[in-house]
């Protein structure tokens, strides 16, 4: 007899496997040319959707298609269990490899991890893949009616937009799915077989009665088969197991009639009552599962002769169909199990739940954690359900299953989770890592209030646990470190140095020597409490020292976090070189087996961040593009708000305005909550940059209103970025006495806590202050300060940014000229040189005005009322290479709605109804070459 270990380690892999095999022929299963020929036809469409209630045989019919179809056919087997995203492509990846379409290489990484990727990247790698593969394959999702997800259905749909010619979709369902039919239907893309079309014809149902039974029913009684079954497949099948030996056949078939649900109760009760008692027995007994196997069916019955009782239950056609080929996995028909339980109850009420019991506990011990708490609540037992939950929290958290997670806590009394307080932390880990804060504070509130509850309870926290991954590993063991480190979360978060470091500190102090993790855990809150407190030469190192333990543990996703927050702090300190290649360590740490996972996006957008200031806009523009790319795949969005920021600072550095503000745009829609510090996003700061930058202060003034910024603030370092938009709205209110008191005070802080890189921007700021109310010295002198802090490093766009007024204080400063600070002299002449060609690029305005004669300019451009923008022209020019929507939004480093909003506008402005009229009619105009 296998160990419960040994079962951990196989038994989920078996029933996987059942889930991905084509079901095997029944005995008596009649052949159905007919249909089998319409779904041959079908497959000339992207989706194939058989679509009727329960007991039509779709999933007989299209198993035996399966078998004996041209390409290969991936078959994936529904359960309630699969109404989660992530699961759902995990298993989408697994058939297609099972049908020998190699794509989990690439694809199955994207779904791994705390963090996996958006859907929208699964199935843009999936298709990519099959692209790459040319190998035809059909997808058939077998019960799709169990999905309810909208983000599952949303993925399925992208994938059929996109679907590659190779890939055909086939859906069996009880109802149609919410799926865009009518527009697939209207394009000649959908091929569906429905009820009438499953219905038992005259002709087949003396076929299956002569070739199962050998029956030869006189035409009357054969008629009044067909019409009182109605065709009905299940209603058929009971009718032939009822008449089969029957003394009268004609006589029995004269007294049922009625309803389908009517008829098949009613030949369910022949079928039962005729087979011996044991097999009765055993089908009443195993009713409660939804798939059985000879051990699963022992461990509920207590006995040993279940794999003989299934086989020779199946021999008999009782509705038992197998799920492999090795006869190893059945589940009974779904009709004929819901009579079996409703039997059950009427006949043994009092064994139900004992059996539900049996059934959690084999599941239980063989790690198949979805049927135990689903039967642990039939069992009527919510706390044995509730600790299932807890114990293996940590193991779906690292598969990111969180619909799942809300599954699982929707089936428990609100009061019994309320209760308990592991599931409360569990939940709100889940919410922190959503970016929900306003949701995660209640919930440990909650969580403290029920530890000091706990008494005597059988939940209460001096419950034995066992974490499924291990006590090392758990985050939600040691529940009151794991209140605290959530704390510290979220004081983080809104960047609250002080209470990071006194729940670090709390969680610290409540650590045994078993939780590694959140040992882990609380060395980086302690190094990012020191970081936020402007300690940064205690963070670097501390810093430094938990990337390298991350690192040996082998968690790479948790060891580039902590190396891009190492980053941050070199970029504070001047260090930018430093900083540099820490992000390429970072690179390194998130690359497996040559390929970079999504973690890397956040090493990507601190190399743009890095290069952007250095005024190296290409590469800042490349490293962005790709980081955000990847940063799309993570769930954590705040490396995706950075990422969009030095997007559209380098898309304003090159001109592209609108550009600018289509990426923070998207940005504002990507963090859900409004709490979060502006050291960790700078995202609305630089939306009010933007704002003034278009000569909007009265925009920029609401923002720093709403935020409550004042000019007679004391200085913080994680709100700084807040402090500085406010500095410049109050330059350009002409008031710059008060925006130099507040640039005294930040600037004082700063050089206190060695923030270099803050101090080069107080400084420039300043001496735009001074120059405003007309003190050149000192402003000459505050810039020759902010050069020489700049200069080893290579700053640049710190500079340009500020624009004309800065360009022209610079002109002034001279090593030779008479106002020249004492200092200016031993600034660098090749640095200053570069500065001055960046402020003043020769001949940049010539070559424009050139570019600008050279270029034709058509006859009828005049008929356009509002001539198109940049960024229009250049969505034009992708539409006129036939790229879709998506396309262009990957192409653009956009979103979708923004690409759509030019091509909305791009329409418009040339008057046309459709894209192809838009083409045409921007070539008449000379718009496209």
């Amino acid at each position: 007899m296998r160990t419960a270990e040994a079962g951990r380690a196989a038994e989920p892999d078996i029933l996987l496997a059942t889930k991905l095999d084509v079901p095997q022929r029944r005995p008596g299963l009649l052949p159905r040319p007919r249909l089998l020929e319409r779904l041959a036809g079908g497959m000339g469409q992207e989706l194939t959707l058989v679509c009727a209630p329960a007991g039509f045989g779709k999933t007989s019919l299209l198993g035996d298609w399966a078998l004996h179809a041209r390409r290969p056919v991936a078959w994936l087997s529904l359960d309630a269990g699969d109404d989660d995203p992530v699961r759902f492509w995990r298993y989408v990846v697994a058939a297609l490899d099972r049908a020998g379409i190699d794509v989990g290489e690439r694809v199955a990484p994207l779904l791994r991890g705390p963090q996996p990727a958006s859907l929208e990247t699964v199935v843009t790698a999936l298709i990519n893949e099959l692209v790459a593969r040319s190998e035809e394959v059909t997808l058939l999702l077998d019960d799709y009616q169990l999905i309810q997800a909208p983000p599952i259905h949303a993925s399925l749909t992208l994938l059929l937009d996109r679907a590659p010619p190779m890939l055909r979709l086939v859906l069996a369902s009880r109802a149609d799915p919410p799926l865009p039919l009518a527009r697939l239907r209207a394009r000649g893309q959908l091929a569906e077989l429905r009820e009438h079309d499953l219905r038992f014809t005259m002709e087949e149902t003396a076929a299956l009665l002569r070739e199962t039974s050998g029956l030869q029913l006189p035409a009357s009684s054969l008629a009044a088969v067909a019409s009182r079954t109605e065709g009905w497949v299940a209603g058929l099948q009971l009718a032939v197991l009822s008449l089969d030996g029957h003394p009268d056949p004609a006589g029995f078939v004269a007294t049922f009639s009625g309803s389908d649900r009517y008829v098949l109760d009613y030949l369910a009760e022949e079928v039962l009552d005729r087979q011996p008692a044991p097999l009765r027995d055993v089908l009443l007994e195993t009713s409660v599962l939804e798939r059985l196997s000879g051990p699963l069916c022992d461990a509920v019955r207590a006995r040993a002769d279940s794999q003989r009782l299934l086989e020779q239950a199946e021999r008999a056609n009782l509705f038992l169909v197998p799920l492999d080929g090795q006869r190893r996995w059945w589940r009974y028909h779904h009709l004929f199990a819901d009579l079996l339980r409703a039997r059950l109850r009427q006949t043994w009420p009092e064994r139900v739940s004992g059996l539900h019991q049996a059934a959690a506990a084999w599941y239980e011990g063989n790690g198949l954690v979805d049927d135990a708490i689903r039967h642990a609540l039939a069992a009527g037992d919510e706390v044995w359900a509730a600790r299932l939950i807890e114990r293996h929290f940590d193991a779906l958290l690292r598969r990111a299953e969180g619909a799942t997670l809300d599954r699982w806590m929707a089936w428990l009394p609100a009061e019994l989770v309320r209760a308990r307080p592991r599931l409360l932390v569990a939940q709100a880990v889940w919410a922190l890592l959503g970016g929900r804060l306003e949701e995660a504070e209640p919930l440990l509130d909650h969580a403290e209030t029920a530890l000091t509850a706990g008494g005597d309870a059988p939940w209460a926290p001096g419950a034995p646990y066992e974490p499924s991954v291990g006590r090392a590993a758990s985050r939600i063991a040691n529940l009151p470190a794991s209140v605290a480190l959530v704390r510290a979360e979220l004081a983080r978060r809104r960047g609250d140095a002080e209470r990071i470091a006194v729940f670090a500190r709390q969680a610290l102090a409540r650590l045994t020597a078993d939780d590694r993790a959140l040992r882990l855990q609380v060395d980086w809150f302690l190094a990012v409490a020191d970081w936020f407190g402007g300690r940064l030469a205690s963070a670097e190192p501390a810093l430094a020292g938990v990337v390298a333990k991350q690192g040996a543990a082998g968690e790479s996703y948790l060891a580039v976090r902590p190396a891009c927050d190492l980053g941050q702090v070199q970029r504070a300190r001047g260090r930018l070189a430093a900083a540099l290649r820490t992000y390429g360590q970072a690179l390194e740490i998130a690359t497996d087996g040559g390929r970079p996972l999504p973690a890397a996006g956040m090493a990507q957008v601190g190399m743009a961040e890095v290069l952007y200031e250095r005024g190296e806009l290409a590469a800042a523009l490349d490293h962005a593009a790709e980081g955000i790319r990847q940063c799309r795949q993570l769930t954590y969005t705040l490396p995706l708000l950075a990422g969009l920021a030095v997007l559209a600072r380098t898309r304003q550095a090159l001109g592209d305005a609108p550009g600018a503000l289509d990426a923070v745009t998207e940005a504002e829609q990507v963090e859900p909550s409004a709490a979060v510090v502006g050291l960790l996003d700078p995202v609305p700061a630089l939306r009010a940059q933007l704002a003034l930058a278009h000569g909007d202060v009265a925009s920029a003034r609401g923002w720093v209103q709403a935020c409550g910024l004042a000019a007679g603030d004391p200085p913080s370092y994680p709100r700084e970025r807040g402090h500085l938009v406010l500095v410049r709205v109050l330059l350009a209110e002409q008031a710059p006495a008060q925006a130099l008191g507040l640039l005294e005070r930040l600037g004082d802080l700063a050089a206190v806590q060695g923030r270099t890189g803050s101090l080069i921007e107080v400084r420039v700021l300043q001496a735009l202050a001074l120059a405003a109310q007309g003190e050149e010295r000192g402003a000459l002198a505050a810039l020759a300060e902010a050069l020489a802090l700049a200069a080893p490093e290579g700053y640049i766009r710190v500079f340009l940014d500020e624009g004309a007024p800065l360009a022209a204080l610079f002109d002034r400063l001279s090593p030779t000229g008479r106002r020249a600070p004492s200092d200016a002299a031993s600034l660098p002449a090749a640095y200053l040189d570069r500065l001055r060609e960046a402020f003043h690029p020769a001949g940049s305005s010539a070559r424009a005005a050139g570019r600008r004669a050279a270029a034709p300019v058509p006859a009828s451009m005049p008929d356009l009322v509002q001539p198109l923008s940049e960024r229009e022209l250049e969505v034009l020019g992708l539409l006129a290479a036939g790229r879709s929507n998506r396309e262009i939004a990957e192409e653009l480093v956009v979103a979708l709605d923004t690409v759509k909003k030019h091509v909305s506008h791009v329409l418009d402005k040339l008057g046309a109804a459709n894209r192809t009229q838009a083409v045409a009619h921007a070539r008449e105009l000379g718009l496209l070459g």
